[in-house]
């Protein structure tokens, strides 16, 4: 049972004096109350994605590098942490540069998922909680959870309502614009839950049947926003440059925004957005950065044959999506577009050109540069279908 699992998860060694006398229930716990628990002010700040996969520790430290203010870690099922999966656990974990950290879960029974919570309370160092309702993975939606729970409205808000009554941090939100494509929901869950205590809403501007295959809607993150009163809305989708977050913070009523694959794509980003400017980084300069995320691959997951491979991988999936940088100085006209699909072209120099390519065999060629050859039966397909614009999970 669940709370059997937890029981076994956050069993600790207690002196004799420290042990309970008697039968312990819920009316010996003393709740905080909510002006006692941990408050977070999410506004004007970047807030990276929590990314499925290419979200790694060693990927948000690149980030924190380069001045994102938030970090997320990866989606963590509510099931899997209460059965005590190790490989779950580990995306919990953050580096002790990410100052502003939180975690993400993702299920549909509120029993499952304020246990969760209590446990990442009395287990991790967390700043909030968010509820994932924006996965649009089959595997996911099928169970009911994910973006299908954002079709259970009423079970939604009693979701929210336990998970802020139970938790030490604030709670946050995350969807989609809704399920299907073009019927919009996110604004009638907002209402629901504005008054739960909930800390934050994020809208990612499309539905779960869109995917990637238009732009975010930002006119409607707009609406989602003004009718989330005094609960700060962040709006994500479709940011690439500094001049994109100016915009949707300019004409719309987001309290700021959240940056997925443009981040992935120039993680730079973050300080093209501070120092509003565009950053025309050189190809060694770009390698420099891959020679950062090796670095701190091989110090999370170890410097072995294992922890060899398993660096390798994130970093093929990673450059999965860095291929998409076309460099400022090549661009005819400025800024980027996130949905521009590059030409082939010629870099400055073959470094750039190498790092253009969508070719696989040439992501394993920039991994070998740092990890040295790859076994004689290796086979990389990346989980995202990145070498297709329209094809992104």
């Amino acid at each position: 049972t669940c709370d059997k699992n937890a029981d076994v998860i956050s069993e600790k060694i207690q002196g004799a004096g420290d042990k309970p006398l008697g039968c312990v229930t819920d009316e010996d716990i003393i709740k905080l109350k909510l002006s006692e628990k941990k408050r977070v002010d999410f506004r004007d700040k970047l807030y990276l994605a929590p990314l499925t996969t290419v979200g790694n520790l060693p990927f948000r430290r690149i980030c924190k590098d380069f001045g994102a203010d938030i970090t997320c870690g990866e989606m963590a099922m509510a099931t899997c942490l209460l059965q005590a999966q190790t490989s779950e656990w580990a995306l919990l974990k953050k580096h002790h540069s990410e100052d502003l950290f939180g975690v993400q879960i993702c299920g549909k029974n509120s029993d499952h998922l304020t246990k969760c919570v209590e446990l990442i309370n009395r287990e991790t160092e967390v700043d909030f909680i968010d509820l994932n309702l924006g996965c649009p993975l089959d595997l996911v939606c099928s169970k009911g959870a994910g973006c299908s729970l954002m079709n259970k409205e009423n079970r939604l808000r009693e979701i929210v309502r336990d998970m802020v009554e139970v938790s030490d941090v604030p709670i946050t939100v995350k969807m989609r614009t809704g399920y299907k494509d073009k019927v919009n929901t996110a604004h009638k869950l907002i209402l629901k839950l504005v008054d739960t205590g909930v800390s934050l809403f994020t809208v990612h501007g499309r539905s779960r049947e869109q995917r990637y295959t238009r732009l975010s809607n930002w006119s409607y993150i707009n609406d989602c926003g003004q009718l989330a009163g005094h609960v700060p809305l962040f709006g994500n989708g479709d940011i690439l440059s500094y001049e994109d977050m100016l915009d949707r913070r300019k004409y719309t009523s987001v309290a700021g925004v959240m940056i997925g694959r443009g981040a992935l794509i120039k993680p730079w980003i973050f300080t093209e957005i501070k120092e509003q400017r565009h950053w025309d980084i050189s190809s060694s300069e770009r390698f420099d950065i891959l020679k950062d995320f090796t670095n701190y691959g091989l110090d999370r997951w170890g410097s072995d044959g294992r922890g060899v491979e398993n660096t390798r991988r994130f970093l093929l999936e990673w450059l999965s999506f860095l291929y998409r940088y076309i460099p400022v100085g090549l661009l005819e006209v400025v800024p980027q577009q996130i949905n521009q699909r590059p030409m082939a072209y010629c870099g400055r120099n073959d470094l750039e050109t190498l790092m253009a390519s969508n070719n696989c065999e040439d992501w394993v060629s920039i991994s070998e540069m740092l990890l040295g050859p790859v076994p004689d039966d290796f086979v990389f397909l990346p989980k995202h279908k990145a070498n297709s614009y329209a094809g992104d999970n």
